[in-house]
């Protein structure tokens, strides 16, 4: 079976969002499947995705703040500044972390750690809807 939807995510403010039950519940056939892999694909390149830890919101934080200490926007040698201070480095973000993230499917459900879940991690001030596609493909 294959499968791909949309999946518009609504504005999120700067920082790393747990985005697991979005993306579970944009995908009726999940379910469908005993085995196979979701491959996910972040339309943007100022935004990412990466799997990190579901429960403790201070991870969420604290990789904000590091990503931040890591490329902050006043950076004197940044020539891409026309879209604001924000964007240069949430180019950078979006490299570090990637945009894509492929995850194996277990009869019907995401196949992750107990304290894994999926992260959007927005890196503009203001970035707006975020577009991902999702295809299913499997058994």
């Amino acid at each position: 079976m294959w499968d791909q939807q949309r999946i518009i995510l609504e504005p999120r403010a700067r920082g790393f969002h747990l985005i697991t039950g979005d993306v579970v519940d944009a995908l009726p056939r999940l379910g469908e499947l005993d085995v196979g892999l979701l491959h996910l694909q972040l339309l943007h390149t100022s935004a990412s995705l990466t799997l990190n830890e579901n429960a403790d919101p201070d991870v969420r934080h604290d990789m904000d703040a590091f990503l931040r200490d890591l490329a902050p926007g006043d950076l004197a040698y940044f020539r891409h500044t026309v879209e604001g201070p924000d964007d240069m480095p949430a180019h950078i973000g979006a490299s570090l972390f990637g945009t894509q993230l492929t995850i194996a499917v277990n009869k019907g459900r995401l196949a992750l750690g107990t304290w894994q879940g999926i992260w959007m991690g927005e890196h503009r001030d203001h970035g707006g809807a975020r577009k991902l596609v999702a295809t299913l493909n499997g058994q």
